[in-house]
């Protein structure tokens, strides 16, 4: 009795340093005569071509099914979770002169790796702009292998960057993940430090009002800036994005006072270039009681920047730090049969050869 067969050319996973697969972007296990099927782009997904034969193997060249897959230069994907302070970087995206958040991090990663810039694909979840700080920027790359243990390239990574610079996590990413357009919203905190003398041990990371600021009245203009609008008004240009589309959704937008610090918390599904610091800038206004509240619904309306120009200019960016970058459980699940996070590691010791007194 013939059976049909399905000769499906498809990609064969790689094995780990350790001897063990890893179905970390294949789709099954590398059994059998596979063929691999190669594509020089990582980030391309490639249509796979299925050949119906008979059981004797002559092949039926009038049936033909596409499958898509992944291309098997894509390799493997990994997240990271990092943590930069801001101050002497000019923003994250890419360039040698003067450094950058991406240009430093890939340095530290292609030694570590031995692998070229180009074959890496760095991706970041937020492009922050010069002097902007992050808690948990997101970012994603990938190797054609796989690693059987993250906590020694982890160790590594820190070792090559420097102190302002850390690595919080690495994991292996699903194929489907990417850092920036997987992201469903994103977290900023702005801190103004809210005193006639400024605490020195802020003065990086806190703008400083020495204006006594209203923050019941911040709080109700912030309110206007919830929900989903046209942001036009608080955009500034960038070559970089091309046309970006305006309209965006805010969920969150909190005033939170902690003694003379004050902490501005937004939360929006995307945010256009320096749109966090326009819209600081203008509650800071308000809050100084220069402006009304409803002024906020008002520039909103006009979608004009020259609008916002006429009350305030962006506030500084060392008060801004990005938090969090939020992601579906199904972005963020691991893949089956390769290594767990890696959140660091701690030395130990055995005995204590120092007294203490």
């Amino acid at each position: 009795m013939i059976k049909n067969n399905l000769l499906h050319l498809h990609i064969c996973m790689q094995r780990t340093k350790g001897g063990n697969s890893c179905s970390h972007i294949g789709f099954g296990s590398c059994r059998g005569n596979s063929q691999t099927l190669h594509n020089q782009n990582p980030s391309k997904t490639i249509l796979e071509k299925t050949v119906v034969g008979s059981g004797g193997g002559a092949k039926d060249p009038n049936h033909i099914t596409m499958t898509p897959t992944v291309s098997a230069a894509a390799g493997y994907k990994w997240r990271l979770v990092i943590a930069y302070d801001g101050t002497h970087y000019a923003g994250w995206q890419y360039q040698q002169s003067p450094p950058t958040i991406q240009c430093t991090l890939e340095k530290a990663l292609t030694r570590a790796t031995k692998l070229e810039r180009k074959d890496l694909v760095l991706v970041g979840a937020s492009r922050t702009d010069r002097g902007v700080h992050a808690w948990a920027q997101v970012a994603h790359f990938v190797t054609p292998f796989n690693y059987d243990n993250l906590a020694s390239i982890h160790a590594a990574l820190n070792g090559l960057l420097p102190s302002d610079i850390r690595v919080r996590e690495i994991s292996p990413a699903v194929p489907e993940f990417h850092a920036r357009f997987s992201a469903k919203s994103k977290v900023y905190h702005y801190k103004i430090y809210n005193d006639s003398i400024m605490d020195p041990f802020q003065r990086r990371y806190a703008y400083h009002s020495i204006y006594k600021l209203n923050t019941v009245v911040m709080r109700e203009a912030a309110s206007y800036f919830v929900g989903k609008h046209d942001f036009s008004a608080f955009v500034n240009a960038s070559h970089n994005d091309g046309v970006p589309d305006p309209v965006k959704t805010i969920f969150r937008f909190d005033v939170i006072e902690m003694g003379a610090l004050l902490q501005l918390e937004v939360e929006g599904s995307g945010f256009l270039y320096r749109q966090v610091r326009n819209m600081v800038a203008l509650l800071l206004q308000i809050g100084k009681e220069a402006l009304p509240r409803d002024i906020v619904p008002m520039i909103l309306a006009s979608r004009d920047r020259k609008e916002l120009a006429k009350y305030a200019l962006a506030a500084p960016p060392h008060g801004l730090c990005l938090v969090t970058v939020k992601y579906s459980e199904e972005h963020l699940r691991l893949p089956s049969g390769c290594p767990n996070t890696s959140f660091g590691r701690h030395h130990t010791v055995s005995k204590c050869k120092l007294p203490f007194y």
